[in-house]
């Protein structure tokens, strides 16, 4: 019988088994003396398979719990939102008879049981056995919860200012207001170390307590947000009494009015009430983005709640080297940027000038915003094309983190949008008479366009793949069935060798340009983000759009768009960063 139907050969006709198929006989002979292997092999599939059986069955099981844990989560957190945006909003206008106390006294009761949940979680729920098996590597980098140290350290100093400030006026006001700073810096340092240290837990024990918790933690942080946004925003506004005896003149003073304490009636029983309450005003940006930076760590814990993690990130190391013409230009534009808003907020706060000089001002700041986003859609572009010759893989895994920082790039991108459309349309009704008012068009519409591209490189780059899993695709392999050359031939030979220097090379000029693309980028949104959080208000100093909407209207546009507006400016610097890694 023949047993290599692949060798032509006599073994049928002479009964003799040829060479080939006697070596093939005895192959067979072995397997069969030897049957464990193919045991051994069988055994081990049938155990991976209902391992994996377990597992998933277990996971069935599992979500059941998890899901009811996210509904309960979700419904706390709904309330409390709702809850709390009814009592800003309320707080916010002296018509309506809730006071600020009674804001406050509501988030000291949500504050004081967020605090108790996290100290809870720290000291029992992660440490017991097995509850934190996984951790999820994109969630919290160094970075993250440097700035979340950062802003943190800045609004207790700002908490401070308040209690100082505060306690002016307790002879005459309510003892609320100091009270609820005390409670709020003792809740700035124990979240900070919550998030510092379990931002990437993917906790497995106590699921519906840890999604619960998390969302309250969420919720809390949101409140707060609103209720500091309000505080600069919509309880700074004071509405004219007259507006039809309104120029330009009084625009700042009458549109725009620090945050003070206690009333007319009420007087501060020291001296320094009004330096501390100047200084904390200029600390409220800090304070707004530490709540929105610690609101995105805890959704991305709950999104990580009973989460099994089986990919494992690469670590990018941070590397500045030959990167000069992004930060050079990116830092001339910031310092060109604050030299024209200090001197348009200098001349903006005076209670006294002429209109030559409040036009010149609002020109030099229309003029500088027009080059800054002029020069980043710009820059985008190059960007933009150098992705359309990059072929990096895009990533495919599910990643939590990837996708809210992509849907808040997308959502706080609507507040800017909002008002330079507001704009646009008020400019173009009136046809744009004045200089000034093709100038705030020319702005508006540069804004909707630098907008647009940011966000596509943006999101374009945080779904590409590091740079070096490239390197790693294209790496040269050697041959095992071709002989290696001898070390004496590669040192007579060394030139000549094919070592593909040529893919490494074009790899180093893409990132190169693209870690100049996002340097400058993110130095340009850090003056956007400058500007409007410490006190710039074109919007209400320049009288064309709140004469077309009304002040009513267009107070409300303003006051709804720019808090999203700034916070957008900062998540583009942060997502910028993570850009610039992966390159």
């Amino acid at each position: 019988m023949c047993l290599n139907s692949g060798y032509q050969c006599n073994c049928l006709t002479t009964g003799n088994l040829c060479e080939p198929c006697r070596t093939r006989a005895e192959d067979m002979g072995t397997e069969e003396v030897n049957p464990s292997n193919h045991m051994n092999a069988a055994g081990q599939e049938k155990r991976a398979s209902e391992s994996e059986l377990n597992i998933s069955s277990s996971n069935v099981g599992n979500d059941h719990g998890r899901n009811w844990g996210w509904v309960l989560s979700g419904i706390i957190c709904v309330n409390i939102l709702i809850l709390g945006c009814v009592l800003v909003v309320g707080s916010a206008y002296a018509d309506i008879h809730i006071t600020t106390p009674n804001l406050q006294v509501f988030l000291i009761i949500i504050i004081l049981l967020t605090s108790i949940w996290m100290v809870y979680y720290s000291v029992f729920t992660a440490r017991e056995e097995n509850a934190v098996n996984y951790k999820d590597a994109h969630a919290g980098p160094v970075w993250l919860r440097g700035g979340l140290v950062l802003f943190g350290l800045l609004g207790i100093i700002m908490d401070i200012f308040k209690i100082v400030s505060y306690v002016g006026y307790l002879h005459c006001d309510s003892a609320v207001k100091v009270a609820f700073p005390v409670v709020q810096i003792a809740f700035i340092i124990v979240q900070t170390y919550f998030l510092w240290f379990h931002a990437k837990d993917c906790v497995q024990l106590q699921k519906n307590t840890s999604s619960c918790g998390l969302m309250l933690t969420l919720s809390t942080n949101l409140v707060l947000w609103m209720f500091a946004v309000a505080d600069e925003s919509v309880h700074q506004t004071v509405v004219p009494e007259d507006l039809t005896n309104i120029t330009k003149l009084s625009f700042r003073s009458l549109y725009i009015s620090k945050a003070g304490y206690g009333d007319d009636k009420c007087k501060c029983s020291h001296t320094s009430c009004s330096i501390f309450n100047q200084t904390y005003f200029y600390l409220y940006p800090f304070n707004i983005e530490y709540s929105i930076f610690a609101s995105a760590m805890a959704y991305i814990m709950w999104k990580n709640v009973g989460r099994v993690v089986t990919e494992y990130a690469h670590h990018i190391k941070f590397r500045f080297e030959g990167i000069f013409i992004g930060p050079i230009f990116g830092l001339v534009l910031v310092f060109a940027g604050l030299g024209t808003f200090i001197v348009y907020e200098m001349e903006m706060q005076k209670e006294h000038h002429d209109n030559h000089k409040t036009d010149h001002a609002l020109m030099m700041h229309f003029v500088m915003n027009i080059v800054i986003v002029s020069l980043m859609s710009a820059v985008t572009v190059i960007g933009s094309v150098i992705y359309r010759v990059d072929h990096r893989d895009r990533v495919s895994q599910k990643n939590p983190t990837r996708n809210l920082d992509v849907g808040l790039l997308v959502g706080a991108s609507l507040g800017q949008f909002i008002i330079s459309y507001f704009s646009i349309v008020a400019m173009v009704a009136t046809e744009a008479k004045g200089y000034l008012s093709r100038l705030n068009l020319a702005w508006a519409i540069m804004m909707v366009v630098q907008l647009v591209l940011q966000n596509i490189f943006i999101i374009e780059g945080l779904h590409r793949e590091p740079f070096h899993e490239v390197d790693e695709s294209v790496a040269v392999f050697a041959n095992p069935y071709v002989p290696e050359p001898s070390k004496d031939h590669y040192s007579h030979e060394g030139s000549n060798t094919n070592t593909n220097p040529h893919p490494e090379h074009k790899l180093l000029w893409k990132r190169r340009v693209l870690k100049e693309v996002c340097m400058f980028l993110l130095l340009g949104n850090i003056i956007l983000w400058i500007m409007p959080a410490f006190g710039a208000r074109p919007q209400f100093d320049y009288s064309m759009e709140s004469e077309f909407y009304k002040f009513n209207i267009w107070a409300a546009v303003v006051n709804v768009g720019l808090p999203f507006g700034i916070f957008y400016r900062m998540h583009a610097v942060a997502s910028l960063f993570e850009v610039f890694l992966n390159a």
